[in-house]
């Protein structure tokens, strides 16, 4: 049994904690040397992953950021351009690694939904001439963190896909919650990694892993990406007691995700007929992000202007964790290791509020 906890903790889904399965599955593992390649565990875990997105080949990595930019290492050279979304997580909470690590600049696109169309890509590319920096990689994310949750239909990508590789530029996927985008399109997972030239992916958020992601891509491409995961400090030894779990989260974890899908919905539903809240789009999948108005406060307006943070506050002292993106804008996120009754204490909390 879990012990009770004090919070609804909606701050993310990597809150969620190993299940009782993962715990016995890591203490367990046979392990080995992965740096030589020698762990049976990380090694049947990457051949899992690369089989379930439909790629010849995956890398274990700790965390989700180093395998984006392990991706980004390989695909470029210092001094080329990489283009994303403005509010692409590569851009916002990688600690600008692609400039440090790798001598990277990225090329900003404005979109209205985190997802930029075949022809932004297009005139963001820079043409062949000598004085300009070239364009090294095209990084979509889907879904989408600072998006809400926001979803990327398959055939868009598709067209940014062939807009890049008319250019002879590859097209790396952010797909950290690939899983729940698949989930919410309704699709295999491996339609939505089609077409890219590598895709990363966690295990530490929905899936309820307690660490790791994985960059898939061609044999070529992961020979590459091992060497450049050692030069970034991220060689693992006896690593299958963390790749068990992992094992664990794609083969029981991946289709229940729908049911963080509609709490989120759930949520969300009752949250906006309330006022002074809104959405940019309802959620599609389950991180709900939205703005709170000063209609909110009525009388206890907040004199510096950070509506969500005092909007936080107040949740914190009615037992919810939310967390603030910024002055205007909350996120929650639904997960598996939640009470069941958690969009009724959600919806009474904020309505206490």
């Amino acid at each position: 049994m879990r012990s009770e906890i004090s919070f609804i903790d909606l701050r993310s889904d990597t809150v969620t904690r190993p299940t009782p399965e993962m715990r016995r599955a890591m203490a367990e593992a046979e392990v080995g040397d992965d740096v030589y390649g020698e762990d049976p565990t990380v090694n049947r875990l990457q051949e899992t992953a690369a089989d379930m997105l439909g790629f010849e080949a995956a890398l274990f990595v700790p965390t989700g950021s180093m395998g984006n930019q392990v991706a980004l290492a390989v695909h470029t050279r210092p001094g080329e351009e990489v283009v994303c979304d403005a509010d692409s997580h590569i851009l916002h909470y990688e600690m600008a690694a692609m400039a440090a690590l790798s001598g990277l600049l990225p090329r900003v696109l404005r979109t209205a939904d985190g997802f930029p169309d075949a022809q932004q890509v297009t005139d963001a590319i820079q043409p062949d001439i000598g004085y300009l920096a070239r364009t090294g990689l095209v990084s979509l994310e889907n879904s989408h963190n600072r998006g809400g949750g926001a979803v990327m239909e398959v055939e868009k990508q598709r067209e940014v896909q062939k807009a890049a590789h008319s250019k002879g530029v590859p097209v790396h996927l952010d797909g950290a919650r690939i899983f729940n985008a698949a989930a919410a399109l309704g699709v295999d997972v491996r339609e939505v990694a089609k077409g890219f030239d590598s895709v990363m992916f966690c295990l530490s958020k929905g899936l309820g892993a307690p660490v790791g992601s994985l960059l898939c891509g061609s044999t070529d491409f992961i020979k590459e990406a091992r060497r450049v995961r050692k030069r970034f400090g991220g060689g693992m030894r006896q690593a299958g007691v963390l790749a068990a779990p992992g094992l664990i989260a794609l083969e029981r974890m991946t289709g229940r995700l729908i049911e963080d899908h509609d709490r989120a919905r759930r949520i969300a539903g009752a949250l906006v007929r309330l006022p002074g809240i809104q959405f940019a789009s309802m959620p599609r999948t389950n991180i709900l992000v939205f703005t709170v108005g000063p209609e909110w406060f009525e009388d206890e307006m907040p004199e510096d202007g950070n509506f969500a943070g005092r909007f936080v506050a107040h949740l914190k002292e009615n037992g919810i964790l939310a967390l603030a993106l910024d002055k205007n804008k909350v996120r929650m996120v639904t997960h598996y290791d939640l009470p069941e009754d958690v969009v009724e204490r959600t919806i009474m909390a904020v309505s206490r509020v």
